[in-house]
Order: structure tokens, then sequence, then C-alpha cells
């Protein structure tokens, strides 16, 4: 039975450790967590991918299960900034909610992640799969030193993935693909005075953005997401006031839909630029594609459930945004995302998740791995 006292004290503990990503040390989260789960009776190993940034991997098992379910939250957090009006490490309850930096994104989740197996050890409950909790570090800046090589290497091979990292009951099944990449324009240096004996980088560049952003992209609609985005994200260039600029460099950030490849999108930004720029560079900086899983598929239902069962309203989803369930498509893992944060808190001051969500999200959670059947 989930212990709800128990569950508010453990999410309290993790939010008063600093896990703040960038600088990036989970060492004393993931050591913390490591002694309360042994304690439990689980099996535990740590791989660290770079000094002091570990990843937590626990083990439920049987040795006749042959097939593993994984279910994996984060360890750190954005910096807290300064416009927090309390401490961001204090987990102070107020109005039935826990305030700290992570309540929400992503140590709520985590927490009921640790309470569901808990309670799953104290009532001696037995599963037909392997259970694998992976609590990964540097979600916050790529995954380079957490769940990605985790896979990479193999380390992680469940059958099927619930990773635990969204708000309110969503069940997301579904998200958007991205491309970050940054654009280098040259043009001529001249004398501010004489600006028709150069040629300006900075107004090449408005040209190339303001028609980039009037293409008519196409793309296949999707009921659970919008339509694609494109954000410039910096723009840069020239040297002074009184010089023409003979370099600008801007950043973009595209997000599209499942049935879009990423290469279609960059042949289009390529014949933009060759109509207007004589010297240019496309450097791409990440890309991950789009996800998409049907909403009848063995985990969204006995999540749905699951929740039907604890009488929460679930909610099927799209993301807007990049989650880490992208990295299983690339293995053929299936995977979805969930989670119990309170919306519009994560990454904000202030940050908070409330305590029914926490309760019912650890309840939900444990009745979900009770009952999960792989067919």
């Amino acid at each position: 039975m989930i212990n709800k006292v128990r569950l508010i004290k453990l999410t309290q503990k993790l939010i008063k450790i600093n896990s703040e990503n960038p600088p990036g040390n989970e060492a004393p989260i993931a050591d913390f967590l490591r002694r309360y789960i042994e304690g439990l009776g689980l099996r535990t190993r740590i791989y660290e991918f770079q000094k002091n940034r570990p990843n937590l991997v626990a083990y439920l098992e049987r040795p006749e299960n042959t097939r593993a379910l994984l279910i994996t939250p984060h360890l750190d957090t954005v910096p807290a900034g300064k416009s927090w009006t309390a401490d961001p490490f204090a987990a102070k309850i107020t109005n039935h909610k826990i305030y700290g930096l992570g309540a929400t994104d992503c140590k709520g989740n985590l927490a009921c992640a640790v309470e569901a197996m808990n309670s799953l050890v104290e009532d001696k409950k037995t599963l037909d799969y392997n259970l694998i909790f992976a609590a990964t570090a540097d979600e916050e800046c790529g995954s380079d030193r957490g769940l990605i090589p985790l896979l990479d290497k193999k380390i992680l091979r469940p059958d099927a993935a619930l990773v635990l990292d969204a708000d309110d009951f969503e069940i997301i099944i579904t998200q958007k693909g991205l491309i970050h990449l940054k654009v280098k324009i040259e043009g001529k240096r001249a004398h501010g005075a004489y600006p028709y004996l150069g040629v300006n980088a900075i107004d090449i560049a408005l040209d190339v953005i303001g028609r980039i952003k009037r293409h008519k992209f196409s793309y296949r609609k999707n009921k659970y997401l919008k339509p694609p985005t494109i954000n410039v994200g910096t723009l840069r260039g020239g040297d002074k006031v009184n010089v023409v600029a003979d370099w600008c460099e801007f950043e973009l950030d595209f997000r599209f839909l499942p049935g879009t490849r990423p290469e279609d999108i960059l042949d289009i930004l390529k014949a933009i630029l060759k109509k207007r720029a004589r010297n240019f560079k496309i450097e791409i900086l990440g890309i991950q594609q789009p996800y998409s899983i049907s909403a009848g598929h063995p985990l969204v239902s006995y999540l749905n459930n699951a929740m039907r069962s604890c009488r929460v309203q679930a909610h099927l989803e799209g993301s807007e945004g990049a989650t880490v369930i992208t990295f299983f498509q690339d293995k053929n893992i299936p995977a979805i995302a969930s989670g119990f944060g309170s919306a519009g808190c994560a990454h904000s001051s202030n940050e908070y998740v409330k305590i029914n969500n926490l309760y019912k999200g650890a309840q939900v959670l444990e009745k979900f791995l009770t009952t999960y059947k792989f067919l």
C-alpha cells in the first residue's frame, strides 16, 4: 500500500538535494537514492559516463522472468535562477503543495516511482516480468551522459519503457521532432557611410529568416499535436555600427510532425539560402526524429486502465517539446511518457507539485506495475 507520509517526506528529501544542470552533479542525489533503494532489498548499479554524473539503475526481478519493463525518471533539474521568492531547496509545504526546484520536473515523479517499488516489496507482490528502474543524469542538457549511452551500450535493454517525466496524468503517445541548427552568412565589409560598397550579411540573414518563416511547409495533420513551428533563437552579426557587417549567424529551432523528414526541411532551407546568400554554412546542432505509438498499444491501455481504477482521468496527449521517448524509438523499444507533476510548473520560479498528484500518481504507478502484462 502506498504510504502517503513516506512519499511526502521522500519528495522533500529529494528536493533538498541540489542537482542543478548545468553545472551538473547528480552524485549526491544518486548516492542517497542508491542507499534508500538498497534498503528495500533491491539490487542496484551505478553507471557513470562522466565524473560526478552517475546514473542509478535498480532491479526488481525473478530468475524465471524473461521480459523486462523499464520505468525511468531523471535526477537533474534546470538551474534555479534568481527569481524565486523562497528557498528553492527548502521543500516547504503550503496549501497542500510542495514547493521546490524539481518538485514537478522531475523529483515528484522520482519519488512516486521509488514509493511504488517500496510498496511492491512491502506487500510481497510478484510481477511476471523483470522491473528495471533507471534514474538518469543529464536529461535537462540532452542525455549525452545519461539515457543515450545507457541504451547505446545496451546496459538498458527493456522490452518496453515508461518515461516518468510529464504532468497531470498525461499519457504521451506522440511528439514532434526537432532540428536545431546554426546558419552562418558571409558578406563584404565596407565603411558604414558607403553601404553600397559592401554586402551586409545582417540584411541577408533577415531576408532569409523572413522567407523561411513565410514558407508554407507541408505536413500531415495530427490530432494530438499543433502545426509545425520555427523559432529564431539567436541572431548575432557585425562588428561596429559604422561598418557594413561582413558576417551574421543565427540559430533556428524547427519542430515538425510525424510524417515529415528532417532532410526535407533542410533542403528547403538550403534552397532559400542559395537564392539570397553567396556564401553560407549550415551547422547542425541536433536532430531528433518525431515519435508516435498506437493509442491501442498495451502500454497505453494498461496505464489508462490503472488510472481509471484509481479514479483518475487520463489524457492522451502529444508533446510539442522533445522528450527522451525518441531515444527508445532508435532501439525499436516501445515507449510512452507519463507523470504526475503540476502543469505549467516545470522550469518555472516557485515550482511546486500537488501532494494529491503525488499520492494518486504513486497509486496509479503501483496499479500499472502489478497489472501490466506482455502479450
